[in-house]
C-alpha cells in the first residue's frame, strides 16, 4: 500500500463533492502534468490519499480518500467536447491517465500549508518542494506526522 497527496481546487471539485459521489467514488481526472501522470499510473487499489484543497482561503489537507481501481487511460483526453481534450492523444496512445478515488474521512480541521511548512519531518515532502504538483507520493513517516497534527 502506498500513500499519495491529491490536490484539488475546492470551487472546482472539493472533498464534499468526493463524499457526495458515494462508495463508487470518482475518476481523478484532468491531470495534465507528466510527472503527476506518472504517479497516477503507479497507484493501486487500497492506496491511501490525502485530499489537499488549493487556490482557496486556507490551502491545506482536509481529509482522506482511497484508490478503488487500477489506473486507466483518461477518456476525456479523446473527447473533443471535454475541457481535458488532448488532440495529441489517440485511442492507441492516450497520453493521460485517471484513477478512481472514493471519500474515506473528513478531518476535524484543515492542516494548512502554513502548518505543514512548520513541521519537523516534512522537509522532503514533495508538496513543500514542488508546490504546483497535483499528484505526489507521501512517505509513511510524512503520513504519520501529518495525521498526528489532524
Amino acid at each position: 500500500m502506498a500513500n499519495w497527496l491529491l490536490k484539488t481546487e475546492p470551487d472546482e471539485f472539493s472533498l464534499d463533492d468526493l463524499e457526495a459521489k458515494g462508495p463508487n467514488g470518482e475518476p481523478w481526472n484532468g491531470i495534465r502534468n507528466y510527472q503527476a501522470r506518472n504517479f497516477l499510473k503507479q497507484m493501486q487499489p487500497g492506496d491511501r490519499v490525502l485530499i489537499y484543497h488549493s487556490s482557496c482561503a486556507v490551502p491545506g489537507i482536509v481529509g482522506e480518500g482511497e484508490v478503488i481501481g487500477q489506473p486507466y487511460a483518461d477518456p476525456d483526453a479523446l473527447n473533443p467536447e471535454s475541457k481535458y481534450f488532448d488532440p495529441k492523444s489517440t485511442a492507441d496512445n492516450t497520453r493521460w491517465w485517471v484513477v478512481d478515488v472514493r471519500f474515506k474521512r473528513r478531518w476535524p480541521q484543515t492542516v494548512s500549508l502554513k502548518t505543514l511548512k512548520q513541521q519537523t519531518g516534512l522537509d522532503s515532502m514533495a508538496l513543500l518542494r514542488q508546490g504546483r504538483l497535483s499528484v505526489s507520493p507521501v512517505t509513511e513517516k510524512e503520513w504519520e506526522v501529518i495525521s498526528s497534527i489532524a
